[in-house]
């Protein structure tokens, strides 16, 4: 079993909205990814109405949720994945 290390965590409501971003540093990659990082990043309503998701699920590999759309997301950075998550944000 490999070993995982929070990197960052946090949770933030206003307005009936959820901003929640949980990214862990793992020791081997997702299957799918290339990189060492876990994470799930949510944008939504109080009763859980996703607006904008990224995430690296085992087999689907780095994928954002724009709505109901899902496509796949080329992750080169934890400062990249971020700043994109902010920008889905902003524009919902």
């Amino acid at each position: 079993m490999g070993t995982a290390t929070e990197v960052v965590r946090y949770r933030k409501e206003k307005n009936g909205r959820i901003i929640e971003v949980v990214i862990w540093r793992i020791s081997e990659p997702v299957p799918g990814c290339t990189h060492t990082f876990k994470y799930r990043l949510f944008y939504g309503m109080a009763n859980g109405t996703c607006l904008v998701r990224y995430d690296n699920e085992r087999g689907k590999g780095d994928h954002r949720h724009f709505g109901d759309e899902e496509e796949a997301y080329d992750f080169t950075s934890l400062r990249t994945l971020l700043d994109d998550f902010e920008a889905d944000t902003e524009r919902m």
